[in-house]
C-alpha cells in the first residue's frame, strides 16, 4: 500500500489535478502565448505565406518537444507579419486571453510589446496598446480573470530615447491596468547601462513596477546593474544569481524577486539541466522567487506542465507551491490591500484544491 505522502505526490503529476491548482503568474509574453488554432485562422484569413495544413503550421510556429536546446530555433518562432488591421490584432489577443480560464489562473500580469504588433505595417503604437488591452479586458472579463499589464520595450529596436518618446504618448491613454514596465531583448550586446535615461524617467513617475529581463544568459553583473542602475524591482529569469552569494543576499534583504521560467530556460539554452535548475536551490533556501511560463504557446506547453516539472525534478509538495504563489503576490505590482485582496482570493482556492487532492 502506498503511503498518503506518496499518493499526493503521484496526483500532482496529474495534469487534469494540476490545472486546477490556483495559480499567481508576473512572467508572460503575450506574443508568446497566442491561440494556436486563432493564429492559424487568421493566417488563412491573410492568406499569409504559411503552411495550409494545421499540423505543418503547428511545426512552423511551436518549438519541437523532441528539440535539445536551441536558442536560434526558439527565437525563430516569433514572427510579426500575422497582422493587416487592427481587427486582425483584436482577434488573436480576444481569443488567446479566452484559452486562460484552463490553466488554473487567479490572477495574471501579462505583458506585450507595442512595438511587435505595430512594426510590420507601422500601426500607430498607441492605438495599437489601446486594442490589445480593449480585446485582453473583454476576454478577461469573461473568464473573470484579474489581468494587469506590462509593456515591454526592446533593446533591439528602441533607443532609450525612442522609450521615452512612446511611452509619454501610451501614459496619455491614462490606463490604470498598466501596472509595469518590461525591459526585454539581447542582453548581450545591449547592455543595461544604454537605458538609464528610460527607466530613469519612469522611476520618476513613481506610478510603475520595473521588470527587467536579465541573468539569463548574461552574467549576474547584469542583475546588479538593472536592479542598481535601471531601478528594477522585480527580475526576469535571473538564473545567473545562482553564482552570486552576495546578490543573493541583496534580493532577499531586499525583496527583489526572480520570476523563473522553467521550460523556456531548457529550450533557449539558457540552463539546460531542468533537473538542476537554480529554483529548487533558490526556493528551498528561501531566496524571492516564482513559478512562469514564458512563452507557453511558442514552447508548445503551458503553466501546468512547468509546475508538474517542479514536482517531477524537485518534488515539491503542494505546500511549497503554496509559498511560491504566495511569493508571486508579494512580487506582483500591486496595492498592499490589493494583495491582501488576493492573498484571501488564493487561500479559498487552496483549501478547494486541497479537498481535491484528498479523494
Amino acid at each position: 500500500m502506498r503511503s498518503s505522502s506518496k499518493a499526493k505526490a503521484d496526483s500532482l503529476l496529474d495534469k487534469s489535478l494540476m490545472k486546477d491548482f490556483p495559480k499567481v503568474e508576473l512572467h508572460r509574453h503575450l506574443e508568446g502565448m497566442f491561440s494556436i488554432e486563432h493564429l492559424f485562422e487568421l493566417s488563412l484569413k491573410n492568406n499569409l505565406d504559411t503552411p495550409g495544413d494545421f499540423n505543418e503550421f503547428k511545426k512552423m510556429f511551436q518549438f519541437p518537444k523532441d528539440s535539445g536546446p536551441d536558442f536560434l530555433l526558439f527565437l525563430s518562432k516569433f514572427k510579426r507579419f500575422w497582422y493587416r488591421s487592427y481587427e486582425d490584432i483584436d482577434f488573436i489577443v480576444y481569443h488567446s486571453v479566452l484559452t486562460l480560464k484552463d490553466e488554473g489562473l487567479i490572477y495574471l500580469e501579462l505583458r506585450f510589446s507595442p512595438e511587435h504588433f505595430a512594426e510590420f505595417n507601422d500601426f500607430d503604437r498607441v492605438k495599437v496598446t489601446k486594442v490589445v488591452i480593449d480585446a485582453a479586458n473583454r476576454a478577461a472579463k469573461e473568464i473573470k480573470l484579474p489581468i494587469n499589464y506590462l509593456l515591454t520595450f526592446n533593446r533591439m529596436f528602441q533607443t532609450a530615447q525612442n522609450m521615452i518618446e512612446l511611452h509619454q504618448k501610451i501614459d496619455k491613454l491614462e490606463i490604470p491596468k498598466i501596472v509595469g514596465i518590461d525591459l526585454a531583448g539581447d542582453e548581450i550586446n545591449y547592455a543595461p547601462e544604454l537605458f538609464i535615461p528610460f527607466f530613469d524617467y519612469i522611476q520618476s513617475l513613481n506610478r510603475f513596477g520595473i521588470d527587467i529581463h536579465a541573468g539569463e544568459v548574461s552574467e549576474a553583473t547584469q542583475i546588479w546593474s538593472s536592479i542598481l542602475k535601471l531601478h528594477a524591482t522585480r527580475i526576469g529569469h535571473g538564473i545567473s544569481a545562482i553564482k552570486d552569494s552576495k546578490l543573493l543576499s541583496y534580493l532577499k534583504k531586499n525583496q527583489i524577486y526572480l520570476c523563473q521560467c522553467i521550460t523556456s530556460n531548457y529550450q533557449t539554452g539558457a540552463w539546460v539541466e531542468s533537473e538542476k535548475h537554480p529554483i529548487d536551490q533558490l526556493y528551498r533556501q528561501g531566496y524571492p522567487v516564482c513559478i512562469n511560463s514564458d512563452d507557453p504557446t511558442i514552447q508548445d506547453t503551458d503553466l501546468t506542465d512547468d509546475y508538474i516539472k517542479c514536482v517531477r525534478f524537485f518534488h515539491f509538495t503542494a505546500q511549497d507551491f503554496y509559498n511560491l504563489n504566495i511569493n508571486a503576490i508579494n512580487a506582483a505590482f500591486l496595492s498592499e490591500k490589493e494583495k491582501s485582496q488576493l492573498k484571501k482570493l488564493f487561500d479559498i482556492k487552496y483549501k478547494e484544491f486541497l479537498k481535491k487532492l484528498k479523494h
